[in-house]
């Protein structure tokens, strides 16, 4: 019998978040594959959801589930998942995720893993990938209580587009005006230029060793050159140079573009976790024995103050 596989799907203006999308890629490889979005929704949303492999859309669309945090979406889910019983349900990395899966754990009384880059079924067992540091991963067999609750990282599979309609069915689940506790008052988003830093073809990332803060703009001039993202390491992110939006790495956001340059980045794994995906690296650091070169596609030894400005340069002039 094919197992259920439902994927809790985000959707802002309208749009289904992209980590959402992976996971109906994966969903399909595991099984029958059901989106649960709690909130509005309209019908390009749900059919987008549909034309990437949903069968199912679960959909409550009632306003508050967007209007209040998380705890109207965990009780919701948790009643659900009580009287229609998935086998797994599977869960993206963003904020809003971590905030209902750790309700939804408590709910349920079951266990979850998260950070994982891999599910895949061996016979009844639910085995899971979770990297352990930048080059080492462990499986973790689940074969206990269901629903299985899993927490994918993003771009760990690629949207597929596949030209599927799915049956919408209606969510029949009062919300406990108790969960109504803590509510949205305003969305702010972050003013920025250029790509998105998940969706970059190119990255140029900076590290500890440019220096001090102001030298981040080297890193920022090279990428608008370039035409990609700023990122950085989490230590010029908890120094404060940077905000937390532009960290790449374990903690941080996974990223694959096709180029990443690491400028001033020694190569710590907890970076590496979330670049290393990267189809092209670009390392540049003066130290010869930094890790990041044992990545790299191609190394510069050298200053990041030196080398970047005059790599700008000459790109500007290309």
């Amino acid at each position: 019998m094919a197992k259920r596989v439902w994927v809790w799907t985000e959707v802002t203006d309208n749009a289904p978040h992209r980590g959402s999308l992976e996971l109906l890629t994966l969903a399909r490889a595991l099984g029958t594959a059901e989106a649960v979005v709690l909130g509005p929704a309209d019908a390009d949303a749900l059919a987008s959801i549909g034309n990437h492999g949903a069968a199912v859309i679960h959909h409550g669309d009632d306003a508050r589930y967007a209007e209040y945090l998380a705890e109207p979406q965990a009780a919701t889910l948790a009643t659900m998942a009580g009287a229609d019983a998935p086998d797994i349900i599977l869960f993206s990395s963003t904020p809003s995720a971590r905030d209902v899966v750790s309700r939804l754990v408590a709910k349920l009384d079951v266990g979850i893993i998260a950070n994982a880059t891999d599910v895949a079924y061996d016979g009844d067992d639910l085995r899971v990938t979770v990297p352990w540091g930048a080059e080492t991963t462990g499986t973790v067999t689940l074969n206990g209580s269901k629903p299985h609750l899993v927490q994918l990282r993003p771009k760990a599979f690629a949207a597929e587009e596949v030209g599927g309609q799915a049956e919408v069915k209606a969510v029949d689940v009062a919300i406990d005006d108790s969960t109504l506790r803590t509510r949205v008052v305003e969305n702010v988003v972050e003013a920025s230029e250029g790509p998105n830093l998940e969706d970059a073809a190119i990255i140029v990332s900076g590290g500890r060793g440019l220096g001090q803060p102001e030298n981040y703009a080297l890193v920022e001039e090279l990428a608008k050159t370039l035409g990609g993202a700023p990122g950085a390491t989490r230590a010029i992110v908890d120094a404060g140079w940077v905000p937390y939006s532009h960290q790449v790495g374990q903690t941080g956001k996974t990223v694959k573009p096709t180029l990443y340059v690491a400028c001033g980045i020694s190569g710590a794994i907890q970076h590496i976790a979330g670049m290393k995906g990267s189809k092209y690296i670009v390392a540049i650091n003066r130290d010869p024995d930094a890790p990041i070169f044992e990545l790299a596609d191609l190394g510069i030894v050298g200053d990041v103050l030196t080398v970047v400005p005059k790599l700008t340069e000459q790109l500007r002039n290309s």
